[in-house]
């Protein structure tokens, strides 16, 4: 561009005015302020003061435990037996010290009775042992996961297609991961980590339900399966099927009771098809097959089949039925 149409830009530039924000930040950084302060979220100075965990270092730690569990799916490039236990080593006291710090931070937050930096440290530091402990147990149950996907699923040409593909392969990884550290005393960080499988797969495990081996979702998107779920073994699901609470029941002030019993136990060997809504505490005997877009809310026998009712079909001439 030539040296005077350079500096014509430069002199309209400059004449023109310059851009006045229409808002008052500090006093609407004021007002934010005061409406947190008044927040009933907020119940003590202690807890406003402590960091909370973050999803996006949460998403790292089980970016970097799926590396660990499976480094030849996710970036090791040594593949011989020494280079895999070096790079696991390494990936895997990465994902551990960042979880210390998570579980570090919900330990203070959830409860500000307990302020002190150390106590709450070395809490922290004894769930994420126990969960690395699990970690080989873990890894056992997603390989009858796996498996169970590659069996049931006729278009799959691989294990390698299953684990590197299937949205319900990926949201039964997290799931396991979750299920671990809500037992062991992170619900909030077991929370946060099913909920990013949730925004990723469509599929919203509570980490509190009970799932057995050989657990198989095909397709996924819409699955709902509730905290207090029991799900026995060598069960598949399609997607849009919840496992769903029917009622919840409320104290004397009218407060939601927690922690009851409310979902569905699903035996061992059981299928339940696409649309399917099953609430409440009942029992699907083993064995069973539920029938796409059933409404169940009662108790069934092993072996059973159940399906809708058959639509019935008539003709309505000239108005008749209106």
């Amino acid at each position: 561009m030539p040296n005077d149409m350079i500096a014509k830009l430069d002199i309209e530039s400059a004449s023109e005015p310059q851009s006045i924000q229409p808002w008052d930040i500090e006093a609407i950084v004021e007002r934010l302020r005061d409406a947190r302060r008044r927040s009933l979220r907020v119940t003590s100075a202690a807890n406003r003061r402590t960091p909370i965990p973050s999803p996006e270092l949460l998403q790292q730690v089980v970016n970097r435990l799926y590396a660990s569990l499976f480094p030849r799916h996710a970036g090791a490039i040594d593949h011989s037996e020494e280079g895999l236990s070096f790079f696991v080593g390494s990936t895997l006291n990465e994902a551990l010290l960042l979880l210390v710090e998570q579980i570090r931070r919900e330990q203070g937050f959830v409860d500000p009775s307990r302020p002190d930096h150390e106590k709450t440290l070395n809490r922290a530091e004894q769930i994420v042992a126990e969960f690395a402990k699990q970690l080989p147990q873990i890894y056992e149950l997603l390989e009858t996961d796996i498996r169970a996907a590659y069996d049931g699923d006729p278009s799959a040409k691989s294990t390698e297609e299953v684990l590197l593909s299937f949205p319900g392969v990926k949201a039964v990884i997290y799931h396991r991961i979750s299920h671990a550290l809500h037992l062991l005393g992170a619900p909030v960080v077991a929370r946060i980590i099913a909920e990013l499988a949730h925004s990723q797969t469509g599929i919203d495990i509570h980490p509190g339900a009970e799932i057995g081996g050989s657990f198989f979702i095909d397709h996924g998107t819409g699955v709902v399966i509730g905290e207090t779920a029991i799900i026995g073994e060598r069960v598949r699901i399609y997607q849009a099927v919840t496992l769903g609470a029917r009622r919840f029941n409320v104290d004397e002030q009218g407060a939601l009771v927690k922690g009851e019993p409310r979902h569905p136990i699903v035996e061992d060997d059981v299928v339940i098809y696409a649309g399917a809504t099953i609430l409440g505490r009942i029992t699907i005997g083993r064995g069973s097959s539920i029938g796409g877009n059933v409404w169940l809310t009662r108790s069934v026998p092993p072996a059973s089949t159940i399906v809708q009712a058959q639509a019935r079909s008539e003709t309505f001439d000239h108005g008749a039925g209106i």
